[in-house]
């Protein structure tokens, strides 16, 4: 192996190697709104139902305002630990033990809100629009929504339904489970702009995860 081919592999194994420790178990479909810079550093971002904060490394790491809210105090917990780790300058007051759908954050402060795997955890579809809906107060207009969900779109012959749009699914779970229609009346309420199709990825006919992207219009609450 030449010099120039030997440096090369190890460019390459020293960024396989900082990719984890810079972006953590981030959700892909989220890297790739980050990667097309349609959430920049310095903006204000609301992980609403965050977990343990799987998608907040790299934003605490460069300099975002990230916000985070979710319903179970260990969770809040680890993502306090997470930001005083990596973003000291956060106040601990930006993670608040609340559920999505009954947050304490102002109107049209944030200038991105993330829902990865949350929205699929509703009891029924009053639930659904009530997390939606707070969600969609919460963002600036001409802010963007980021939701990563379960649906039944390509696994339709594979669930059955339990009634209130709650379905178990092959992999053993019951979810509430949103189609194409569900998601189009939703941004028809909300007269949101789509920015990308829908896409969906089904995983070997066990469950399907939608990603759904909008922006809010300027003007509108």
């Amino acid at each position: 192996m030449g010099r120039a081919s030997a440096q090369a592999v190890a460019y390459s194994s020293q960024v396989a190697v900082d990719l984890p420790e810079m972006f953590g178990p981030i959700d892909i479909y989220l890297f790739d709104q980050l990667l097309r810079g349609r959430i920049r550093p310095g903006m204000r971002v609301l992980d609403a139902g965050c977990g343990g904060g799987r998608n907040l490394v790299f934003l605490f790491r460069e300099d975002y305002d990230v916000c985070a809210c979710d319903a179970d105090a260990r969770a809040i917990d680890e993502v306090r630990r997470l930001a005083a780790r990596l973003a000291p300058a956060l106040p601990a007051s930006n993670f608040r033990v609340e559920p999505v759908e009954r947050t304490s954050f102002d109107a049209e402060s944030a200038d991105a809100v993330v829902s990865s795997a949350v929205l699929h955890f509703a009891r029924d579809e009053a639930q659904f629009d009530a997390m939606l809906r707070e969600m969609w107060r919460v963002l600036r207009p001409g802010g963007l929504l980021f939701a990563r969900l379960a649906s039944t779109i390509g696994i339709e012959s594979e669930v059955t339904p339990l009634g209130g749009r709650r379905f178990h699914l092959p992999d053993g779970s019951e979810r509430f489970l949103v189609d194409a229609d569900l998601l189009a009346r939703a941004e028809r309420a909300l007269d949101a702009e789509p920015l990308d199709p829908l896409k969906t990825t089904v995983v070997q006919n066990q469950r399907s995860m939608t990603t759904w992207v909008l922006r809010k219009r300027q003007g509108k609450r």
